[in-house]
């Protein structure tokens, strides 16, 4: 809803029949065609996108951790030069790769903690060094995290190879022709030495979501619960429970108000009603103000009702553009 009823005059939102893995993919294929391009070119525009394909997404987020070291010296948290973990929920890769850049660059951190929900195809790489998308997708409640093809990996791949660019090309290809790679044990064993992977059940991430409020009063998204999750298994299992971490809180709970009122209020309340109405339960039961983004969102026109399957996503921004 938010993104159909767009009211901005140079906005045209399409849905796309698939999920993100089929959008992500079709949208590789428009920007890497040449033809595509020229034609672009001869209209005076360019392709770019808005998220981690492009470096302007990953920059800004390198500030992020760099501004929270400097949040927990200022707090007396900890002293300039000590070293924090890093946990990140994430899917596609980016957000925790700024944190790896925000590391090469200085930044003291112990380990960098990657957080999934049950598509966890990136915990089984980096455990085991191989990654293999072939196995089912499952749409949880956590949806942004919904991918079985991380594109930012690769990037870490190569830096982890040594900048090898022919390596990667030949482990991508595989990935492209079989769904599966895996890399040496050497590169495997530099990812582990710097990374911890494991991930959440539905039920977990719901319980985290509980946790979170009952502790600590704190009402999380169903993203962010993921990533607490995962970081007390990472206590739990290295016993490290001194070391600062910082755990990247991605969305507001808001915007998953059915996950979120499930896993905190009793059934009575939310019985039948739809994600609209639960907005003004949780703001009432929690006490939070609905978010301006989605109040009366329900009440606005839907103007971009398009949908396309992913093959057709060039034809549909050639006819947006005129081309």
């Amino acid at each position: 809803m938010q993104m159909i009823t767009q009211e901005g005059d140079n906005v045209y939102p399409i849905g796309i029949e698939g999920n993100f893995d089929d959008a992500q993919g079709g949208v590789k294929a428009i920007f890497t065609n040449p033809g595509l391009a020229r034609v672009m070119e001869e209209k005076g525009y360019r392709f770019s996108s808005a998220n981690s394909i492009n470096w302007g997404r990953l920059v800004p987020q390198i500030v992020y951790y760099v501004s929270a070291y400097c949040d927990l010296v200022g707090k007396c948290e900890i002293k300039a030069g000590d070293k924090i973990n890093i946990v990140v929920p994430t899917g596609n890769f980016g957000n925790i790769l700024a944190a790896f850049y925000a590391r090469e660059m200085g930044l003291p951190v112990q380990r960098l903690i990657c957080a999934s929900n049950e598509n966890n195809v990136l915990t089984e790489f980096i455990n085991r060094g191989v990654y293999n998308r072939n196995r089912e997708f499952k749409k949880t409640m956590s949806p942004s995290m919904d991918i079985l093809i991380s594109s930012n990996l690769e990037r870490l791949l190569y830096e982890m190879t040594g900048r090898d660019a022919g390596c990667i090309c030949r482990w991508m290809t595989e990935l492209r022709d079989n769904g599966i790679y895996r890399v040496d044990d050497e590169t495997g064993r530099k990812i582990r030495d710097m990374f911890w992977a494991s991930y959440s059940s539905e039920e977990e991430t719901s319980r985290s979501i509980r946790k979170a409020y009952g502790d600590y009063g704190y009402l999380v998204d169903t993203h962010t619960a993921v990533g607490m999750d995962v970081y007390w298994k990472y206590v739990l299992e290295t016993g490290d429970s001194s070391t600062k971490t910082v755990i990247a809180s991605t969305a507001s709970p808001f915007k998953f108000a059915g996950s979120v009122a499930g896993a905190i209020l009793d059934e009575e309340k939310t019985r039948g009603k739809n994600e609209f109405e639960l907005l003004k339960v949780l703001s009432e039961e929690c006490e939070i103000p609905i978010p301006r983004a989605l109040s009366d969102l329900d009440k606005k026109k839907v103007r971009h009702p398009a949908v396309c399957a992913a093959a057709g996503m060039e034809n549909q921004v050639k006819k947006v553009l005129g081309l």
